[in-house]
């Protein structure tokens, strides 16, 4: 009679251990559903189309697509000369972004809009309908600020426009660059907006620039246009 309860203790035992083992088996797959899952959404994220950038994704996008597009040079061709580029490799987000831009041809239909006298050089915007197309398609996305203690405002440097009004982060617009032209640098920039590049030639052409009839507002009395293409 012994051995027959022990028996039934031992089943109650092993059919416990079983039906907790069945219990784990299932929550294990469970989450590894839901880890499946959560990978396929981001490799969504990264594995859209080539013109899928848009608020919700900007950064995994950028980084996405600046391990696939290495350049680091372009030139911006203007009436009054060229102006050549080199884009810094430790700020991936911007780099991706201006070379993103740059191959969509974005900037073709933009000008030098902004000519601040001994300051900056600023462009990238227009009032050409396909420009404004252009923004409204990507969502007029903004970047992360990418501040490094070695890249300065120094003459030549090359940084991102943002608002400086209900901007606490210091969101970069991924559209408005500006090089600086003071021979000092503009210092008091540091850590105010992301420098991402520099000039490497061309600041005689930035020099030309400098001098032309501004009105109020520092827009060019008339339009500056420009090109950018990649060089490397």
């Amino acid at each position: 009679m012994k051995i027959f309860f022990k028996l039934i203790y031992f089943s109650i035992i092993i059919s416990f251990f079983q039906c907790n083992l069945e219990k784990k088996k299932k929550e294990i797959l469970v989450k590894t559903e839901k880890i499946k899952d959560l990978k396929k959404q981001q490799e969504k994220l990264i594995t859209k189309p080539w013109d899928s950038l848009n608020r919700s994704n900007t950064e995994a996008f950028l980084l996405a697509y600046g391990k696939q597009n290495k350049e680091t040079k372009v030139v911006i061709k203007t009436k009054f000369g060229n102006i050549k580029l080199l884009l810094y490799n430790d700020v991936p987000v911007h780099r991706a972004n201006f070379i993103f831009l740059t191959k969509i041809k974005y900037f073709n239909t933009t000008v030098i809009y902004r000519v601040a006298k001994n300051f900056v050089i600023q462009g990238g915007n227009s009032d050409n309908m396909y420009t404004q197309k252009q923004r409204r398609k990507y969502g007029n996305y903004l970047m992360q600020p990418e501040f490094r203690k070695h890249r300065k405002h120094k003459y030549g440097a090359l940084a991102s426009a943002r608002q400086w009004e209900k901007n606490p982060n210091k969101l970069s617009s991924p559209f408005e660059f500006y090089m600086v032209h003071q021979r000092n640098g503009a210092h008091h920039l540091d850590n105010e907006h992301t420098v991402f590049g520099e000039v490497i030639s061309g600041f005689d052409t930035m020099d030309k620039i400098s001098r032309v009839k501004v009105g109020v507002d520092e827009w060019p009395i008339h339009d500056i246009n420009m090109t950018i293409e990649i060089i490397e």
